[in-house]
C-alpha cells in the first residue's frame, strides 16, 4: 500500500481524500511516495528513494530544499490561491486605524472610574484614516496580490501594482480599474499603503529598505503577509523612528518587530482559517495523487506543469534537466524497440524538465533502465493503465 509521511498536523480533508484512494497516512509510514508538510523544515532530512512527492499545504516554500529535491527526482508541490481568501481579509484595517492599540489602551481601564468618560476623552490618540481614495499599492499579484487588489477596489481605493512574473491567467482575474505599473519604484512613488506579497528570494530578501523607503510617499503603511524577510528591520525601524513610514502590520514577528513601536504584529494568522487549511490540504492532497497515480504535474514548484488524460495502454514519465539531446535520446531508446509514441508532452521550467511519453505497447524493465542511463535523467516511472 502507498504511503504518505505526515510532517505536521494536516486538515483531516486532506488526509480522508488520500486514504479513500488508497494511500496509507501518518507520521511514521515506512517508505512513503509522498510527503505533506506545513511549517516542519525539510532541509536536513534525508529522503528515501522511494519518495517522490513533497506537497505543502500553503505557499511558501523556504522549510523544503526546493533545488535538492529537483535533483533526487523529488516534484514539489505548494496550493497557490488555497489559503488567499483568508490572507486577504486580514490587514487593510490593522494598518490603516489602530484597533489593536485602542483595544489594549479600553482593556487598561478596568478597574478605574468614568471609564465612558475616559474613553471619550482618550480616543483621539487611536484615530486614523478611511481606505476609501487611498492609494493601495501592491507588490506581486498572484493568488493573494490579485484578490488583495480586487477586494481594495471594493473598497474605494485606487490600486497600483506590479509583478515581473504575472501569469495570463492572473492577469484575467484581475479587476480592470487596477493599472499596472512597469516596475516596484513607480508603485513606492503613488502608494499610501503598500502590501507585499512575493516570495523571499535573492531578488526580494531585503526589498524594503532605505533606499526604497525613500522613494516611498512620507507616512506610508506598509503591510507584510508575506516573509519575515523582505524588510530590513533595523532600516525600517528607523523610517518609523522618523515618520517615513506611519504603520507597519506584518503576519511574520520576528526579534526585531515585536520590539518595536508603531508595528503590528500577527502570530501568523493570515492563512489560518478553518476554511484555508481545508482548502490547502484538500489541494494537496489532490495534487499528490494525480502525481503518483498519473504522472499529471500541476502547481510544482521545481518542475513545469504538465497535464493530460490518459488515452492509451501506458505512460512513461521521466524528470530529467533542461539540456539538449535529452528527448532525442529517450525517443531513440524507444524507437529501437519497436514501440510508436501515441502522444507526447515535453514542459521545461529553468533547469528542469518533464516529458510524458504515452504509448500502447508493453514497457519493459530494460527500456525504464535504458531511459534512466541518460544523461541528465533523474527518474523514470512507467504507468500501465490496461
Amino acid at each position: 500500500m502507498k504511503s504518505i509521511l505526515l510532517m505536521n498536523k494536516i486538515a483531516k480533508v486532506g488526509t480522508d481524500a488520500l486514504e479513500a484512494a488508497g494511500y496509507t497516512c501518518g507520521t511514521e509510514v515506512e517508505a512513503p511516495v509522498g510527503v505533506m508538510v506545513r511549517s516542519a523544515k525539510l532541509h536536513d532530512m534525508t529522503f528515501p528513494p522511494e519518495l517522490l512527492a513533497i506537497a505543502r499545504a500553503g505557499a511558501g516554500v523556504n522549510n523544503i530544499p526546493v533545488a535538492r529535491c529537483a535533483e533526487e527526482g523529488i516534484v514539489v508541490f505548494n496550493t497557490p490561491g488555497a489559503n488567499a481568501n483568508g490572507v486577504k481579509e486580514l490587514a487593510l484595517l490593522l494598518a490603516s486605524r489602530d484597533v489593536v492599540g485602542g483595544i489594549a489602551w479600553a482593556k487598561s481601564l478596568a478597574g478605574t472610574a468614568d471609564v465612558a468618560k475616559q474613553v471619550e476623552a482618550g480616543k483621539s490618540k487611536f484615530a486614523g484614516t478611511e481606505l476609501k481614495g487611498k492609494t493601495l499599492g501592491v507588490i506581486g499579484l498572484g493568488a493573494i496580490g490579485g484578490m488583495v487588489a480586487n477586494v481594495a477596489i471594493k473598497l474605494g481605493m485606487k490600486v497600483v501594482g506590479c509583478d515581473p512574473y504575472l501569469s495570463v491567467a492572473g492577469a484575467w482575474n484581475l479587476d480592470h480599474h487596477i493599472e499596472k505599473a512597469a516596475t516596484y519604484e513607480e508603485v513606492y512613488a503613488k502608494a499610501d499603503y503598500l502590501t507585499l506579497h512575493v516570495p523571499a528570494t535573492e531578488t526580494t530578501t531585503g526589498m524594503i529598505n532605505a533606499e526604497s523607503i525613500a522613494q516611498m510617499k512620507r507616512g506610508v503603511k506598509i503591510i507584510n503577509l508575506a516573509r519575515a524577510e523582505l524588510v530590513k528591520a533595523a532600516e525600517l525601524a528607523a523610517a518609523m523612528k522618523e515618520g517615513a513610514v506611519s504603520a507597519y502590520v506584518t503576519d511574520f514577528p520576528t526579534e526585531e518587530t515585536v520590539a518595536m513601536e508603531g508595528v503590528i504584529t500577527i502570530p501568523h494568522l493570515g492563512g489560518s482559517t478553518e476554511e484555508a487549511e481545508e482548502n490547502c490540504a484538500a489541494m494537496a492532497a489532490e495534487e499528490l495523487d494525480e502525481y503518483i497515480t498519473y504522472g499529471n504535474i500541476r502547481n510544482s514548484v521545481n518542475y513545469p506543469a504538465a497535464s493530460m488524460p490518459v488515452s492509451t495502454k501506458a505512460r512513461i514519465c521521466v524528470l530529467h534537466a533542461n539540456i539538449p539531446a535529452v528527448l532525442a535520446n529517450i525517443s531513440t531508446v524507444i524507437s529501437k524497440d519497436g514501440i510508436n509514441i501515441e502522444n507526447m508532452l515535453n514542459k521545461s521550467k529553468g533547469e528542469n524538465a518533464y516529458t510524458v511519453l504515452e504509448v500502447n505497447d508493453e514497457v519493459t524493465a530494460k527500456i525504464e533502465a535504458d531511459i534512466a542511463a541518460i544523461e541528465g535523467v533523474r527518474r523514470v516511472r512507467t504507468f500501465c493503465f490496461a
